[in-house]
C-alpha cells in the first residue's frame, strides 16, 4: 500500500507542478496571448477535476499510511472543489468583465491556493515516503 500511495502521491505533485509551472509558460511561447489564455480557460475546468479525483483517491489510500497525509490530501481534494465551483467562476466573469483589478485579485488568490497545494502535497510525499 505504502508503494501505491507514493506513486499517486508523486503523480499528483508531479502533474500540479509541471500544470502551473511549465503549461502556461509554454502556451504563450507557442500561441499569441488571446489563444494561450484561451486555452488556459478552457483547460482549466478539466485540470481542477483531475486534481480532485486524483486527490481524493490519493488520500483514501494515504490513509491506511499516514493519516496527516491522508488528511493533507483530502485538503487539496476540497480546496479544488472551490477552486473549481466558486473561485474560477469569479475570475472568468472578472475578466469577461475587463474587470483587471479585480482578475488580479482574484487570480492571486488561486495562485496561492495551488503554492500552497503543491506545498501540501510535497508534504504528503515526504510523509509517505518516511
Amino acid at each position: 500500500m505504502t508503494t501505491f500511495a507514493l506513486l499517486l502521491t508523486a503523480l499528483l505533485f508531479g502533474g500540479m507542478t509541471l500544470f502551473s509551472f511549465g503549461f502556461a509558460a509554454v502556451l504563450f511561447a507557442v500561441y499569441g496571448p488571446d489563444d494561450a489564455r484561451r486555452g488556459i480557460r478552457n483547460t482549466f475546468p478539466h485540470y481542477y477535476l483531475w486534481v480532485i479525483g486524483t486527490a481524493a483517491i490519493t488520500g483514501i489510500v494515504a490513509y491506511f499510511v499516514s493519516t496527516l497525509a491522508a488528511w493533507l490530501l483530502i485538503g487539496i481534494a476540497l480546496s479544488t472543489v472551490y477552486a473549481r465551483q466558486m473561485l474560477m467562476l469569479q475570475i472568468n466573469a472578472a475578466t469577461d468583465a475587463e474587470n483587471a483589478g479585480r482578475f488580479k485579485m482574484l487570480h492571486g488568490v488561486s495562485v496561492v491556493i495551488q503554492l500552497a497545494q503543491i506545498g501540501m502535497a510535497g508534504w504528503a510525499l515526504a510523509l509517505i515516503a518516511a
